[in-house]
């Protein structure tokens, strides 16, 4: 893969901030598990801040090493180390994705006390359903982080890819939303009795082909596969993305960028605010992606990262920085990782 085809990805504090609250209810000091990740602890309490992906899955690590908690110490008990495998290997003994699926919610619903997991039909869609239990209160990140698990394993039992019609929240709104396109690509709802997932109930029929070896490399690829989006789409957010990646260090604007893609400048504009974004909302949120991934991983010079991506100075891009994260860069440069 090329420099300029590697597309970084990073991941919104909200998110560092669910697993620090969970680790914190237990008892235990997070800072130390944020260090040793390479997060700055300062960065929890900065709104718009930012962390690799690389961090994120060291920090989730840190966890399960630490405390032996798969579910990041969400529930009321740990999910014990291994019980992802389990979830896994007593849902691949179903015949149909019905069946696998219906195996994935009693497996894992008899790990835990707090929600119970089921499937669910309603008309062509199906659904897995994550429902509170009565007196149990639950964070955000509980349910955020269990549709996102479960949505990867029914995508890696169906093959390796699923197309969700719809996100179902069990809480109201968070101020931290416009961080959720990547994580939950997918019409949202909030403020619903349950959490789920949606999607074409017609998959349901399909045969469980997956096996040992299959189940071996998923496990491996935990726990970078239950963060990481997918985005080789072809809307045309994914593709504007793309050709920004491509032009560097050039950066190609609007003009160009349409033109490249066979479209007038007001199409592209049309077309992208029906998926809810905008070309120059694309193009930040990717220069930021780069910013925070080479300041995390390198001793990259401000002005080297400028020029980099596109501003004419150092103090140019600080200050587009700080818009885009709340923080200096500085807060963001590579640190020796504490053992």
């Amino acid at each position: 893969m090329t420099r300029s085809s590697v597309i970084p990805f990073t991941v919104s504090m909200a998110l560092v901030r669910g697993i620090a609250a969970g680790v914190n209810r237990r008892g235990f000091e997070y800072d130390r598990l944020l260090q040793r990740a390479g997060i700055a602890p300062e960065l929890l309490e900065q709104e718009g801040a930012r962390v690799t992906a690389d961090q994120y899955v060291a920090l989730m690590w840190r966890v399960v090493e630490t405390l032996g908690d798969e579910a990041m110490c969400q529930f009321s008990r740990p999910l014990r180390r291994g019980s992802l495998e389990l979830i896994a290997r007593h849902a691949l003994a179903g015949e149909t994705l019905e069946a696998s699926l219906r195996r994935m919610c009693q497996a894992l619903s008899l790990l835990q006390d707090d929600v119970a997991i089921s499937l669910v039909r309603d008309g062509s869609l199906a659904g897995i359903v994550i429902t509170p239990l009565p007196n149990q209160p639950q964070p955000n990140f509980l349910h955020e982080f269990s549709l996102r698990v479960l949505w990867r394993v029914t995508s890696w039992l169906m093959g390796g890819s699923l197309k969700v019609q719809r996100f179902d929240f069990a809480f109201a709104q968070p101020d931290y939303v416009n961080d959720y396109g990547d994580t939950f690509p997918a019409p949202l709802q909030f403020g619903l009795p349950a959490s789920a997932f949606w999607f074409d109930a017609r998959k349901l029929s399909r045969p469980c082909s997956r096996d040992e070896q299959a189940l071996r490399n998923f496990v491996a690829s935990w726990p970078a596969a239950a963060i990481m989006p997918s985005r080789m789409g072809e809307g045309m957010d994914a593709r504007v993305h793309t050709h920004l990646l491509q032009s560097r260090p050039g950066w190609a604007g609007l003009e160009s960028t349409a033109l490249a893609l066979h479209m007038s400048a007001p199409t592209l504009q049309r077309k992208l605010a029906a998926v809810g974004t905008t070309f120059q909302a694309i193009k930040d949120e990717l220069r930021r992606d780069i910013a925070v991934s080479r300041l995390g991983t390198s001793k990259v010079s401000f002005s080297a990262l400028a020029a980099d991506l596109g501003f004419a100075d150092a103090a140019a891009f600080q200050r587009a920085f700080k818009t885009w994260t709340g923080s200096s860069p500085g807060l963001y440069r590579a640190r020796p990782v504490v053992d």
